[in-house]
């Protein structure tokens, strides 16, 4: 089962029951948060401030969770404007998170000052004449839930393999369909919520996500490509599901992103470029793809650069 799916179902189930008095004793609004650990290595002490004992009463901070890494979570049930923190490299954070959506839910990255976590994704260019890379910097602040679903689809190789199906020039680049069959059709069902609305404008190197409406997120993220104007740059964002949660490191004039093929021009219906539901099909990659399509460029493998080495194994929450 997909680790976000997982979250979104502790979310509307969890009671934290080493909170229970506290909540009961308040008469502020609910509000269920979950917490997120993405460092590669690192452990997070989640803590539970209690305001009503003095800053040096023993009671003042409880520990509430301990979050292990590579996607660990921890969801709370709490209300409105309470307070925690957490450690991080001899730095203590504080975090009072925000009202809400409309299921009383928020969520969150315990990221410290983390500038973002960079995955590097292995390509071909030039129509598969060459390899070259991407290296994507996943920003923890701009839009959590996002960045975490990009993070848990990168550790499960869940982009390893697919095709760069929409290229084009001066607007976009997206890829997120799995080339393998049984993947793409499990993923597409899990949808994750939208995030809140960020002010991060786009600009060419940023990715977000596709969709199809309100919560509609899957696994589709498109790139906004070099040299678009500041008109559909200003467009971008205007749907609830498009929000910047990462950008590509570096000049992105000079990456690999101009070199992915073409030629084949936007999807229908506004051009004759590969047509997603048809590579949603069984034969997507085998058929579809392959004989109408063949210059196309692929991602050979994706994967978070400091993780290299650290294994295998997943990180799960507290339930």
């Amino acid at each position: 089962m997909a680790i976000l799916s997982l979250k979104n179902a502790a979310i509307a189930t969890l009671a934290a029951a080493g909170n229970a008095a506290f909540v009961n004793a308040q008469d502020d609004d609910p509000l269920k948060v979950m917490f997120v650990n993405e460092f590669p290595d690192k452990t997070i002490d989640l803590y539970w401030e209690n305001h009503s004992f003095d800053a040096e009463h023993p009671e003042r901070r409880k520990l509430e969770a301990r979050i292990p890494p590579r996607g660990g979570w921890h969801a709370s049930e709490t209300f409105n404007g309470h307070e925690f923190s957490y450690e991080l490299d001899g730095k203590r954070h504080f975090v009072t998170p925000p009202p809400g959506n409309a299921n009383n839910e928020q969520f969150i990255m315990v990221a410290g000052e983390n500038e973002g976590f960079k995955v590097r994704c292995e390509i071909t260019v030039n129509s598969q004449q060459y390899m070259d890379y991407l290296d994507i910097l996943v920003k923890p602040y701009w839009a959590p839930r996002a960045a975490a679903r990009f993070l848990e689809l990168v550790r499960d190789k869940y982009y390893d393999g697919v095709a760069f199906n929409r290229v084009v020039p001066k607007f976009l680049t997206q890829f997120g369909i799995a080339k393998d069959y049984f993947t793409r059709t499990k993923e597409r069902e899990l949808t994750i919520w939208d995030d809140f609305p960020n002010n991060i404008p786009f600009e060419p190197g940023t990715l977000s996500f596709a969709g199809s409406g309100h919560d509609s997120r899957t696994t589709e993220v498109f790139i906004v490509m070099p040299g678009t104007s500041q008109e559909q740059l200003d467009k971008f964002g205007e749907n609830s599901w498009e929000r910047p949660f990462a950008i590509i490191d570096g000049d992105v004039e000079k990456s690999a992103l101009k070199k992915i093929y073409s030629g084949y021009g936007d999807m229908p219906p506004f051009a004759k470029g590969p047509d997603s539901s048809k590579i949603y099909d069984v034969d997507g990659y085998t058929t579809y793809l392959p004989k109408k399509f063949p210059k196309l460029d692929y991602i050979d493998r994706c994967y978070v650069v400091d993780e290299v080495g650290i294994g295998e194994e997943k990180s799960e929450g507290e339930f």
